[in-house]
């Protein structure tokens, strides 16, 4: 997938597109970090561009209600504060380790960032918003429907891309990088500040523990 539509999308909080952000080119393709969590960082779904000064590496399931406390009531201040003024960019990466439904949710998101990260971004909220309704036996049927209805990404394409263990790949480099970098819940942030790592967080924080490590 290319780089230039993997990275650097700036979504809304209801998870449509806004605005496109500046993405680093073929000679910054390498993360400027040393830290086991941003392993192949620059192929992950990211609002703003790596080069900020502040990035937000997150590690996420979909079935993780702390995740979506953290979704519905921290992220959308992040995104407003941080990633749209352009102070910090926001790497999400699905670690699926709750429920046995993430683990589907999550090849469903990498199935859909590959055809329109405008959808994965959507998807991905759809998923902690609705989170009580999904679980193993309907997660491909409700993903398939809401793919379908609400973008424009073929949802029985992205349902047989993950029966067919097509993303198993993907999804394991996030899997990697989570077990190498140490996290062993979600939400886990790794907090990185002019190409340093300063700390990690984990769990539903409020913005300001974001704000305090990335502003200073």
């Amino acid at each position: 997938m290319d780089r230039w539509t993997r990275r650097g999308f700036l979504a809304t909080t209801g998870g449509t597109l806004a605005a496109l952000t500046g993405c680093a080119g073929a000679e910054n393709s390498d993360a400027p970090f040393d830290h086991a969590s941003t392993m192949g960082i620059a192929d992950q779904p990211t609002l703003g561009s790596l080069d900020r000064s502040g990035v937000i590496v997150a590690f996420e399931d979909p079935s993780c209600t702390t995740c979506r406390r953290f979704n519905q009531n921290t992220f959308p201040q992040i995104e407003a504060d941080l990633v749209e003024s352009g102070d910090a960019a926001y790497v999400f990466r699905g670690y699926p380790i709750i429920y046995p439904w993430g683990d589907p949710a999550s090849h469903a998101l990498e199935a859909t960032l590959d055809r329109d990260p405008r959808a994965m971004w959507a998807l991905k909220t759809h998923y902690f918003d609705t989170q009580d309704q999904f679980s193993t036996e309907n997660v491909l049927d409700r993903t398939a429907q809401f793919l379908t209805d609400e973008t424009e990404v073929d949802g029985t394409a992205v349902v047989n891309d993950v029966e067919s263990d097509a993303y198993a790949d993907t999804v394991q480099v996030d899997l990697d990088a989570g077990e190498a970098a140490g996290a062993s819940s979600t939400p886990t942030f790794y907090l990185f500040r002019d190409g340093e790592y300063q700390t990690t967080v984990s769990g539903a924080q409020d913005f300001t523990v974001f704000e305090n490590v990335l502003r200073g």
